[in-house]
């Protein structure tokens, strides 16, 4: 029986933030798979090592957990004023399917160093020493992310001092910008509250109420009080993803999350819809040791976070919920604003209503992560107004953290042919 050789496609793995991904460039994608499609589809799972039923991506390039089932694709953006259009493409372990619905915040910081690479940023834009401006279109939620690259001898800059909790090694840092960071063209806010009472199964929360702050910014997220699920914020990954019931419980309110903001029309939608919402809890900062062994003083930061993704607790903290915290901080009398300080009793929202702030640092498994927002209310007559006395939506015009990123390999990456004739 003749055999037919595998694809050779030209990819670069690289690491942005707390994460990992297979970047390709668009054109040079084979033909069926430059475009959207079951093809596209079943080359990035062959990629990356999906579905695997033992969960280990050891035919792939996958790393077997949410922030290392990754691909993106690259090419000359087709939006005015913008160098590059990135999409992203977060891959099921377990799933046959790859889940376009939302963006990599932490990818993000690779995209600029990796399109100035592949020469797709205009010269006379790249200083030869100093920090270049990448203009990247995220095509999965359409919005702008300016990345801020740091530049040496016409190159760019991948080492240095900038240490970040969740990566072992330091880098340079790169400051990420996310332009009006409201996802998708809906409010901020979906329902027009910044806490809802939800209505869950009993079986997530005695009494089948919780409440919920449901933030559609960086990435639609949903927080809840660490406090209204038995935990207290310090938690970390193997005291909730070794416990099926708590995963369990935590899929629930999800789905029930993403039903209430109007993602998805049935609860079943969910199971189809890994990548987003995230579900998010939060407690006051108390000291605490994280999982390199570090202790964190209460009084080091404002708010401990802990993030669940594509099933998960994540090991750090995902970079677009890191959007979403830096705006939800922002408004005052979300959960995150209260629970870093923003009421009287800061262990509730109830009936509060909380201060608005710029910045937040936030505590997550492998350490802490400062961000920053700035809120305001826009009136449906375009007026723009600061803190609880105005009128209209919340909006935040831009959020920023600092990450880093590093070319890990480059060359070609190899699937059977037969992944594009299925």
């Amino acid at each position: 029986m003749s055999q037919q050789a595998q694809l050779r496609i030209p990819a670069t793995y690289l690491r942005g933030g707390t994460s990992k991904g297979v970047f390709f460039l668009r054109d040079e994608l084979p033909e069926a798979a430059q475009v959207p499609g079951p093809a596209r589809d079943a080359l990035l799972l062959r990629v990356i090592g999906s579905p695997d039923p033992y969960a280990k991506q050891i035919d792939g390039m996958g790393g077997a957990t949410s922030s290392t089932s990754k691909t993106v694709i690259i090419s000359h953006s087709e939006q005015p004023d913008h160098d590059v259009d990135y999409l992203f493409g977060q891959v099921s372990i377990d799933s046959p399917f790859v889940d376009w619905s939302g963006n990599c915040g932490n990818l993000s910081a690779a995209v600029g160093p990796f399109a100035i690479e592949k020469g797709l940023v205009p010269a006379e834009r790249l200083p030869r020493d100093g920090i270049a401006e990448v203009r990247i279109w995220q095509a999965n939620i359409a919005k702008t992310i300016i990345a801020r690259v740091p530049m040496c001898e016409g190159r760019v800059q991948e080492t240095g001092d900038f240490a970040l909790d969740g990566v072992t090694f330091p880098a340079a840092e790169v400051a990420v910008a996310f332009r009006d960071p409201a996802a998708g063209e809906g409010s901020m806010f979906p329902t027009g509250n910044v806490v809802d009472t939800l209505e869950v199964p009993e079986s997530v929360v005695a009494g089948g109420r919780i409440q919920a702050t449901l933030i559609n910014a960086g990435i639609p997220t949903i927080f809840v009080a660490a406090r209204d699920l038995g935990y207290q914020g310090t938690e970390l990954q193997e005291a909730i993803n070794a416990d099926g019931e708590a995963l369990a419980r935590l899929e629930t309110l999800r789905a029930h999350g993403a039903l209430r903001m109007g993602l998805i029309q049935e609860l079943g939608e969910a199971a189809r819809r890994q990548h987003t919402p995230k579900v998010a809890f939060v407690a006051p900062p108390v000291d605490h040791v994280v999982s390199s062994g570090r202790e964190i003083r209460a009084d080091e930061i404002d708010v401990l976070i802990r993030a669940v993704s594509m099933g998960k607790l994540h090991h750090a903290m995902m970079g677009t919920a890191a959007v979403a915290i830096a705006a939800a901080a922002a408004v005052p009398g979300t959960l995150v604003n209260l629970a870093a300080g923003g009421g009287a009793d800061a262990q509730s929202g109830a009936g509060q209503t909380g201060s608005a702030r710029d910045s937040v640092c936030f505590g997550h498994p492998s350490g802490t992560l400062r961000v920053g927002a700035s809120a305001h209310r826009q009136s449906p007559s375009g007026q723009v107004s600061d803190g609880q006395q105005g009128e209209g939506e919340w909006t935040v015009s831009e959020a920023v953290m600092s990450r880093s990123a590093r070319i890990l390999m480059e060359g070609w990456v190899r699937v059977p042919a037969e992944t594009l004739m299925r």
